[in-house]
């Protein structure tokens, strides 16, 4: 509790506070733009073989006379006749408009551009045998997403929260510039890889960084809030898709923004948590000293000095720097244990929103309608879920959130496809929960991991009113000896809780006996 005591003694949630937590979060806005973009940047319009050069296109019915239907009457996607077929009877839309042999598209197709004026299917041509293709960029993008939460997670651990989010930002800003320029369909593929690290980067450690500078009692505010900007950025992209419908200029519209992001990311003050698990307890005080001043408390911020540090932080710096790593997830058993549950909840959430979330052309509504939507569901579900948090714990909200999220997936995978109406239903309340878990889930990845391991639910311990954990020993001595505790007899059980709440007063004398001192001078 000392690190949390001294953000109180230096104002709480202050000036500094206010003004980082808000521009630290501002950027996600454009969050729900690149991670769901390929919804209008990648959307498939309606197409049909485009005619040979040979074909006299200013007869009347030539263009369809190259088209074969289905049984309903729509002419194919894929396919062309290799001769044109006039003449030929449609009794009631039913049967095929000839008879002779086809081919496929060898010239290329025409796009309907009534919607989107332009995208990457329709400039590439990524439809029938190249439709995979399509596919392949958001997979590669949520590879970047991946590849970025390793190694921009391990550089946070190593060069500080701060640093890493002002490369994010500025990866963010290029790559997504980059993007818009790609001569290419391999090339905008590798930007858009790099903007899935970029993504990862900002989000990891916006969220790390704000919880560290936050008291204990608003964490669970912060992350709502986060989880409120992100829903309002998807009403953004439907509004900004809509009037843009030109893929490049989309793509370039909410990629500029970083690089005002990145300029003013460089007045972020680090975490000075960071500082003190690092071993630099010098800039741990330049830092809390900084913000005494811009909250208004010189006065508390002048009691400061390296021996007060000292004797507060005397837990967090008996780990002296770099004696964690990333490996120490697998090498303790309950922080393995916690890594194992997260990672499962991490998959499951992530999976099961971004199947729903990517694939808005198929609910047969207007893309920018279930856009809409699916941003508004959000609004109810984060409210219910923060209530969730803050009054019934981490778990049960983790948990609840989860089950109604895979009951209503369950649900859709057997109505028939023709009701579409409760389909999409059944979708927009699966899509609220996961939302509600996503937002709980970034809480709880915090909240459970020390500082020195921070930036990498049924069976995982409650956090709601702890402190955050600084070293990996915080975590074994608050979640191992409850583990070990499961299999002890009640009575036993009773006993042990009683010497550690012993063992806690004694340890809160000499930093009651201290703050005494110091409010004496």
């Amino acid at each position: 509790m000392a690190f949390n005591d001294l953000l109180k003694q230096l104002g709480g949630i202050g000036r500094f506070q206010k003004a980082q937590v808000t521009l630290v979060i501002l950027p996600l806005l454009l969050m729900a733009s690149h991670s769901t973009l390929q919804n209008f940047t990648a959307a498939v319009p309606t197409h049909r073989c485009r005619p040979p050069a040979s074909a006299n296109l200013s007869r009347a019915g030539e263009p369809e006379a190259w088209l074969p239907r289905d049984r309903q009457g729509r002419p194919e996607s894929c396919l062309r006749f290799t001769s044109p077929q006039r003449g030929l009877p449609w009794p009631n839309g039913t049967e095929a408009n000839g008879t002779g042999a086809t081919e496929p598209c060898t010239d290329g197709w025409i796009y309907d551009n009534s919607t989107f004026s332009s995208t990457i299917v329709t400039e590439w041509d990524l439809v029938c045998s190249h439709r995979a293709l399509r596919q392949l960029a958001q997979s590669l993008y949520m590879v970047g997403v991946l590849l970025g939460a390793v190694g921009f997670g391990h550089l946070a651990d190593r060069l500080g929260r701060r640093k890493v989010l002002i490369l994010s930002h500025l990866l963010m800003a290029a790559s997504g510039t980059c993007a818009a320029f790609a001569p290419s369909f391999p090339v905008y593929c590798a930007f858009r890889l790099l903007s899935g690290m970029a993504i990862s980067g900002i989000v990891l450690n916006s969220m790390t960084l704000n919880m560290e500078w936050m008291p204990i009692h608003t964490r669970a505010y912060v992350s709502t809030l986060a989880g409120y900007v992100y829903s309002l950025g998807q009403f953004i992209l439907a509004g900004v898709a809509y009037a843009v419908p030109h893929w490049r200029y989309l793509q370039l519209l909410v990629s500029v923004p970083f690089f005002v992001s990145f300029i003013y990311s460089w007045f972020f003050i680090e975490s000075a948590r960071w500082h003190t698990s690092s071993g630099r307890l010098d800039l741990t005080l330049k830092a809390l000293q900084r913000v005494a001043r811009i909250n208004g408390k010189q006065d508390e911020g002048a009691k400061l000095n390296m021996e007060v540090l000292r004797s507060s932080l005397q837990k967090e710096l008996t780990m002296g720097p770099g004696s964690a790593s990333a490996l120490e997830l697998l090498r303790r058993p309950a922080l393995r244990r916690l890594f194992l549950c997260l990672s499962v909840l991490w998959f499951a959430t992530s999976f099961a929103y971004y199947g729903l979330v990517m694939d808005l052309q198929g609910f047969g509504v207007s893309i920018y309608l279930i856009q809409v939507i699916f941003g508004a569901v959000d609004l109810p579900a984060k409210l219910v879920g923060f209530l969730a948090i803050n009054h019934l714990g981490r778990r049960p909200a983790q948990v609840a959130s989860l089950l109604l999220a895979g009951s209503c997936i369950l649900a859709n995978g057997v109505i028939p496809q023709d009701q579409s109406i409760v389909r999409t239903s059944l979708a927009v309340l699966g899509k609220g929960c996961l939302a509600a878990s996503f937002n709980c889930i970034f809480l709880y990845t915090g909240e459970l991991y020390p500082t020195m391991i921070r930036a990498v639910a049924a069976l995982l311990p409650e956090t709601l009113g702890h402190p955050l954990p600084d070293t990996v020993q915080d975590v074994e001595n608050r979640w191992a000896p409850a583990e070990r505790g499961r299999d002890l007899p009640p009575a036993t059980r009773r006993g042990k809780a009683q010497r550690q709440q012993q063992e806690r007063q004694k340890q809160m004398v000499p930093l009651q006996a201290s703050a005494q001192e110091k409010d004496g001078l």
